[in-house]
């Protein structure tokens, strides 16, 4: 005991864990980070990992600030673990703001073009039902919403790390490598993944540089390039050279990049050319192509069934797990077992340095505490500030479904963090859609639509950050931080997201044409949740014929590939493709499906080659390709801001 206590001693005390070279280091990677994750979220909504990255560069920046300040004679504190776990934890909050701020779903479903894009005169779709994007109300909104999940699960945070021991995996995985990174061995690891991550960086900057000379044009460029010929140019079969979508294919599973070349054959290949065979009969032949009367109508429904009968399957599974979890628990101390529930790979240790490692943790885990009233009065302060704001921002939700709402959160929150412990899956977006469909079925056609978005960005916000602040604190439980210096963190992060999200998603709305189905920059997801909610005000009158069927076939099949995994042997059960995952080329296209799928043969091939140098050096490569292309982002804005068009159009046509 003794020893334990000497060293919570030599842990740094909560406010020397907040530095302001830290909160600097987090401000830059999160605005960095908040540009490429919002590249990501227009163009297909598929968001990679990118944790491990951040954590190595926020790793990097503080140890060249500290290194740059001695050689120039000034003195400054050493870097610690606990700091760097603080300022990672700022960072990733600051950028996970421009993912699960809904600017590239619910709130971008408000806008004018997605409304024109669901069918003027669509019944449900009712005419004035949408809401311009601007940087006002949006940041407002994400300041409303965001900050109250932080506070619905602090008071039980002992419970769900200390008491029930769960593994939050991906919080357990920063924390192992944040204590790698501060050790000999880690901080020479860490050295050769930024060389790695720098010249990866270098090259993607600099393809993407000479890229745009050639893109002067619509439909120029090497991203238009041909490569499988026109007629499978056509239907979207081309390599476009996106050094991004190969750095995510490298990051995402084998599975997910199968599982998108499975969807993108399916519709691009098959389905979609032999559904145009039959404009006339299906389809109406004379109507424009966003209409969802039209071939557009089947690539946007069976999208969403695919989505939610993945959604709704895992929704169910993961709450029966977590029923039966705590049912468990409540048995166990009912009978006075003593025994607590544990994973497999967090069973209790046996060794006696392990036993004083966990209650060193669990020690300085229980020890700074916030009052709870800190919490309830936070919660009461932000739901009243909630419920006056969004009806004056949105005159169609009545301030009785934000009460619902708020009212339902902490239960939702507390199972959707308790399942995110277990599971690893954040199931925020299926509560989202829930509450999506519920809403807009209950406001009725009149204003239906823009209170279901609305609700659902509320519950969706709330459950996605109380999950979230629980990974922290496993993180932060794993490395001997602070849990006020992390909770302090955390609302440091959301307050920049707030500002850095709405920022970022205004530098593509101004200087590209977002939404477009024909474009870039696609932003599936904002018409997904629009026709979800038309969906839930008009019924299936909505789909176009023969869509209902199809639509309860795909949403069978998400079910039953599910089932499927679950109950196949593990090493059958890991090839069944992911429906979530086969669901976004439906709309978006192949080509982003291509480009990942090399990414995954690179990764298969490295592994092969040199297992050891794979494992260390996949995540910086990516990360770099990645970082690289998203860096251009900002001066390829500024151009298009400036009128400055690309002076080269490479254009491919039938000879």
């Amino acid at each position: 005991m003794e020893a334990v206590t000497s060293d919570l001693k030599q842990t740094p005390h909560w406010r020397e864990q907040l530095t302001l070279r830290g909160i600097v280091v987090s401000f830059a990677i999160g605005s960095l980070y908040s540009v490429i994750v919002m590249k990501l979220n227009l163009t297909t909504g598929l968001v990679p990992t990118l944790n491990v990255s951040a954590a190595l560069l926020t790793f990097v920046l503080l140890r060249t600030w500290t290194k740059v300040l001695g050689k120039a004679g000034i003195m400054s504190k050493p870097l610690t673990c606990q700091e760097s776990t603080v300022a990672q934890t700022c960072a990733v909050a600051a950028y996970t703001i421009a993912y699960g701020g809904g600017y590239g779903s619910y709130l971008l479903g408000l806008s004018k073009k997605i409304y024109e894009e669901a069918g003027v005169g669509v019944d449900g779709n009712m005419a004035g039902s949408y809401k311009e994007p601007g940087i006002g109300w949006m940041t407002g909104f994400s300041f409303t919403v965001s900050f109250v999940g932080i506070f619905i699960l602090v008071p039980l945070r002992k419970m769900l790390i200390i008491d029930y021991k769960l593994p939050y995996p991906s919080g357990t995985a920063t924390a192992v490598l944040i204590n790698g990174f501060h050790t000999s061995k880690g901080d020479q690891m860490a050295k050769k993944q930024v060389r790695g991550f720098m010249k990866y960086f270098t090259v993607s900057f600099l393809w993407s540089f000479f890229q745009w000379f050639f893109s002067g044009g619509d439909a120029c460029g090497f991203a238009q390039f041909p490569t499988f010929g026109l007629k499978a140019y056509k239907n979207t079969f081309f390599f476009d050279f996106s050094l991004t979508y190969i750095g995510a294919g490298m990051i995402c599973s084998h599975i997910v990049n199968i599982s998108l070349i499975l969807g993108a054959v399916l519709s691009w290949g098959i389905m979609w050319p032999s559904i145009k065979n039959l404009e006339g009969d299906w389809f109406p032949a004379n109507i424009p192509q966003s209409s969802m009367k039209s071939l557009q109508g089947y690539k946007v429904f069976l999208s969403i069934a695919l989505i939610l009968g993945d959604g709704l399957y895992n929704f169910v599974k993961i709450m029966s797990i977590t029923l039966s979890s705590m049912l468990s628990r409540y048995k166990q101390k009912k009978s006075k077992t003593g025994k607590l529930f544990t994973n497999p790979p967090f069973a209790a240790p046996t060794d006696d340095n392990l036993l004083l490692d966990e209650l060193q943790r669990n020690q300085l885990f229980a020890r700074e505490t916030m009052p709870s009233w800190v919490s309830f009065a936070g919660f009461a302060v932000l739901t009243t500030i909630s419920i006056i704001a969004i009806p004056h921002m949105f005159s169609q939700v009545k301030w009785y479904y934000i009460i619902i709402a708020y009212t339902l959160a902490p239960v939702l929150g507390f199972c959707n963090a308790y399942g995110t412990g277990l599971t690893d899956m954040n199931m925020a977006y299926n509560y989202g859609k829930v509450a999506l469909f519920i809403i807009a079925a209950w406001a009725g056609k009149d204003s239906g639509v823009v209170a279901g978005l609305v609700v659902c960005g509320v519950i969706k916000a709330v459950v996605y950050m109380s999950a979230d602040l629980m990974h922290d604190f496993k993180t932060g439980h794993l490395t001997l931080t602070s849990p006020r210096s992390m909770l302090i963190s955390q609302i440091i992060g959301i307050a920049m997201g707030c500002i850095t999200g709405p920022l970022s998603f205004f530098l593509f709305y101004k200087a590209f044409d977002v939404g477009n189905p024909d474009g870039i920059f696609k932003a599936p997801y904002g018409l997904v949740y629009r026709n979800i909610a038309v969906l839930g005000v008009q019924g299936f009158s909505a789909l176009p014929r023969h869509c209902l069927q199809l639509c309860c076939g795909f949403f069978s099949f998400a079910v039953a590939a599910n089932i499927m995994r679950d109950i196949l042997p593990k090493r059958l059960g890991k090839w069944v493709p992911l429906p979530m995952a086969m669901a976004v080329p439906f709309l978006v296209g192949a080509n982003f499906a291509i480009d990942m799928f090399i990414g995954t043969v690179i990764v298969f091939v490295w592994h092969k080659l040199n297992n050891q140098k794979a494992t260390l050096m996949i995540p910086a490569v990516a990360s770099g390709l990645i970082c690289g292309d998203g860096v251009w982002v900002l001066p390829s804005c500024l151009l298009a801001l400036l009128k400055i068009k690309p002076p080269i159009c490479m254009l491919f046509v039938n000879s």
